[in-house]
């Protein structure tokens, strides 16, 4: 089914835009030492309990994760 074979192929370029932002993550993590990323990320800490809420981290993420992606599609075409 020509369909499926498009799905198949949008799955696994999905895969592996996942698989890199993954290595991206543990790199960061490692280079900044496992804590915080950036200056806005919330950080509640209580006894026994901590909520980190890395809004700043997420929003820089999402905007680099749209250039590549974007520049991918475009490159595509």
């Amino acid at each position: 089914m020509p369909g499926l074979d498009s799905l198949g192929k949008a799955l696994i370029l999905v895969g592996g835009v996942v698989v890199l932002a993954g290595l991206l993550a543990l790199g960061l993590g490692r280079l900044m030492g496992g804590g915080r990323f950036l200056p806005g990320d919330i950080v509640i800490q209580r006894p026994g309990f901590t909520l980190l809420f890395p809004i700043v981290t997420s929003l820089v993420l999402s905007a680099l994760l749209t250039v590549i992606l974007w520049l991918l599609f475009a490159w595509r075409r």
